[in-house]
C-alpha cells in the first residue's frame, strides 16, 4: 500500500517576472510524495500558475489532502484521470513514474538521461523596458541561442515593435528565429493589424494572440493572419477527446504549444500530440515555470520523443530556492549530467 503526502513550497523569483497577466514575485507550488511499503519515495510537482491553471489556489490544499488520504487508504489509483485538477494529475503521474523507477528521479530513460544528447531550447525574453529586454537578448545571443521567444502584449505596442525592429537590425532571419507570445492579451479586432506590423520582421509564430475560448476569432486569425498562430492557453482545461479533436479541427492552428504540467500530465499531452500529428499541426513542449523537479520530468519525457525542433524548456534558474539537479544549460541546449546529485533536503519528510 502506498502512503501519499504533500508539502507546500512557494517558489521565490530572483527578480519579478513580467507577463501580460501581470508581474509574478513568487509562484505557488506543492509537491506530492508517494512512498511504498519498502520505503521508496517518488516525488511529483503540482504545476500551477495563478490566473492560468484550472485549479483554484485557495482550494488546492483541501483537494490535495483529500486525494492523499484516499490514496493512502487504497481507495484511489494515483494514475486516475483528474480532469478538474490537471496540475495535480501531472504531479501524481510524475511521482508514480519516479517511484516505479526507484525514486532516483530517472523517470524516462533515453540518450538524454545518459548524457549523450541535449535538447535544443528557445531563449525566453521577459517583458520590461526596452534596455532590459535588449540586455536579455544580447545575453542569449552571446550564449549561442538561435531561437528567441519574446513576451508581448503588456507594454506599449510601439515599444514592443521597436524591440523586434532592433533585433532584426542586428540579426538576420537566417541567424535568429523569433517567436512571439501574446498570452491572449490582444482584442480580436486589433490582433490582425498588430500581427501585420510584426510580420514585417520575419516572425516564426505567435502564441495565443487573443484570449482562449474565442474559437471563431482564433480560427480567422489562423486562416488569414500574417503570422502562423500557435495555441497555448486555448488547450488548458480541455481533456475530453471529442472536444480536443473539435478544437483543433475548428481552429486549425499552425502549431500547438504543449505544457504537460498544465494540461494534465503526459497521458493528456500524448493525446494532443497524436491529434496534432493526425491533423498536420506542428507542436513543441514547454515547461510552465516549474522547479527543477517538474522540469526534470518534462525534459526526460521530451528527450524520449527525439525532438529536433527547439523546445520551450529552461533550467528553472528563476528562483532563489530551487533545487540543485543534474539539469544544465550548455549554450542553447538543455543537458542531463548523469551522476550529478540532487539536493532535496528542503522538502524531505
Amino acid at each position: 500500500m502506498l502512503r501519499a503526502t504533500y508539502i507546500h513550497y512557494p517558489l521565490i523569483f530572483i527578480r519579478p517576472a513580467g507577463t501580460s497577466r501581470g508581474v509574478l514575485e513568487q509562484k505557488p507550488c506543492w509537491f506530492v510524495r508517494l512512498t511504498s511499503e519498502a520505503g521508496t519515495t517518488g516525488i511529483g510537482e503540482v504545476s500551477f500558475i495563478p490566473g492560468l491553471s484550472v485549479e483554484k489556489e485557495e482550494e488546492m490544499e483541501i483537494r490535495l489532502d483529500h486525494i492523499c488520504q484516499l490514496i493512502s487508504r487504497g481507495e484511489m489509483d494515483p494514475m486516475q484521470p483528474l480532469p478538474s485538477l490537471p496540475g495535480v494529475q501531472f504531479a501524481l503521474e510524475t511521482a508514480v513514474h519516479d517511484l516505479e523507477a526507484g525514486g532516483e528521479r530517472i523517470l524516462f530513460r533515453s540518450p538524454f538521461t545518459e548524457g549523450k544528447r541535449g535538447i535544443t531550447t528557445n531563449g525566453l525574453i521577459w517583458m520590461g523596458a526596452k534596455p532590459f529586454m535588449i540586455s536579455q537578448i544580447r545575453e542569449k545571443m552571446h550564449l549561442g541561442f538561435r531561437v528567441l521567444k519574446l513576451k508581448v502584449g503588456a507594454l506599449n505596442f510601439s515599444e514592443e515593435l521597436d524591440v523586434v525592429r532592433w533585433i532584426r537590425s542586428e540579426f538576420r532571419e537566417a541567424e535568429l528565429e523569433i517567436r512571439l507570445d501574446a498570452n491572449g492579451a490582444w482584442k480580436p479586432l486589433e490582433a490582425p493589424e498588430k500581427m501585420e506590423h510584426f510580420a514585417r520582421y520575419s516572425i516564426h509564430s505567435i502564441e495565443q494572440p487573443v484570449a482562449s475560448g474565442q474559437w471563431e476569432e482564433m480560427a480567422g486569425l489562423c486562416r488569414d493572419g500574417a503570422i502562423p498562430v500557435a495555441l497555448d492557453e486555448e488547450l488548458i482545461g480541455v481533456s475530453d477527446p471529442g472536444e480536443m479533436k473539435a478544437l483543433l479541427h475548428k481552429i486549425n492552428p499552425a502549431y500547438t504549444v504543449l505544457k504537460p504540467g498544465l494540461l494534465g500530465g503526459f497521458s493528456t499531452t500524448s493525446q494532443w500530440i497524436e491529434l496534432a500529428e493526425t491533423s498536420g499541426t506542428g507542436w513543441w513542449i514547454t515547461s510552465a515555470l516549474e522547479s527543477t523537479i517538474g522540469l526534470n520530468a518534462i525534459a526526460q519525457w521530451t528527450g524520449r520523443k527525439g525532438v529536433t525542433m527547439p523546445q520551450g524548456l529552461g533550467t528553472g534558474a528563476l528562483y532563489t530556492n530551487n533545487f540543485s539537479s543534474p539539469l544544465q544549460m550548455r549554450g542553447e541546449q538543455l543537458w542531463f549530467r548523469s551522476g550529478s546529485e540532487w539536493d532535496l533536503d528542503a522538502i524531505k519528510p
